[in-house]
């Protein structure tokens, strides 16, 4: 398969509505915010979680597409595999001291766990098989506008415990956002792809990790997340034609009145009513004098 070639920074918008997309552990689980601005935030985390989530459903059992974070998986484990792959002897805490031999043992877990190749990990564990940088690196995604949660009460008709049966039911909370549309980047570094060996194919793994993802996460709590857009801006070179900042400027986002499109940050937005679905919104791509070499792509 041919290891990718071209550099690529995108833009991804996913909504959520009457839901929390990334509770704080921290915070009660409330939805995570800025505190300053009041946006929304989801965690580059919490996004890769998902496409690992997706890829192990779509592509179970498929050569190089193990999953090597997964819930509770026992990391020296998933390491040890390296070595008995490979034949190498491990010491304990230490990559083998020739560059080869090491270089093996982390070309092994690239190219059969599809989270290193993309994302990277660190494993230097007592089992050590190196680090990787991965290619396929994401910003926390931000809500476009401030978000408000409410905290909803909810009740429940059993109990837990034998001394709670009298009890006619127990009282819990639930935290959701009533509607936000999230905006996250992402950068693609072709040369980091060389190293780990991330491929073309590869990379439609990932478009369509961003657009199916939510449909496979499904719950209480994110009942309805929805991935709406991915922008991406392709290099002709690995190194790139432009910096990724001024191409992200390119891609702005507007509340929609009668046949106004008003740009979000704009006093007139505050005479608006909240925004409780994607069409108060609309997403324009400014296409014109693109600097040579770039080319504008939406895979989905």
């Amino acid at each position: 398969m041919t290891t990718l070639a071209n550099r690529y920074d995108f833009v991804f918008f996913f909504d959520v509505a009457n839901g929390n997309p990334n509770g704080d552990p921290d915070a009660g689980n409330l939805p995570r915010m800025d505190p300053e601005t009041n946006q929304g935030l989801v965690s580059d985390v919490s996004l890769k979680r998902k496409v690992r989530n997706y890829v192990a459903a779509a592509h179970e059992g498929a050569q190089g597409h193990e999953i090597y974070m997964t819930e509770r998986a026992v990391l020296n484990d998933q390491h040890a595999k390296a070595y008995q792959a490979t034949g190498l002897t491990q010491t304990a805490k230490k990559l083998p001291k020739k560059d080869e031999e090491a270089r093996q043992l982390t070309d092994w877990m690239c190219a059969n766990f599809f989270d290193i190749r993309t994302f990277g990990a660190v494993m230097t564990t007592e089992v050590n098989c190196g680090q990787v940088r991965g290619p396929v690196q994401l910003s926390f995604a931000r809500s476009e506008e401030p978000v408000l949660p409410l905290e909803i009460s909810i009740t429940r008709s059993s109990v837990t415990n034998e001394k709670d049966r009298d009890k006619e039911r127990t009282m819990g909370r639930k935290h959701i956002v009533p509607y936000g549309l999230y905006r996250a980047h992402g950068f693609i570094n072709a040369k980091l792809a060389q190293k780990t060996g991330f491929t073309e194919a590869d990379l439609d793994t990932v478009w369509t990790a961003f657009r199916d993802m939510f449909d496979l996460d499904r719950s209480a709590a994110r009942g309805e997340m929805s991935s709406r857009r991915l922008i991406a801006f392709r290099h002709d070179s690995a190194l790139g034609n432009a910096q990724a900042y001024k191409l992200f400027d390119r891609v702005t986002v507007s509340r929609v009145s009668g046949d106004d499109h008003i740009p979000v940050g704009d006093q007139r937005t505050h005479n608006l009513p909240p925004a409780r679905s994607f069409g108060d919104y609309a997403i324009h791509i400014d296409e014109g004098a693109l600097p040579e070499g770039i080319e504008i792509i939406e895979p989905f």
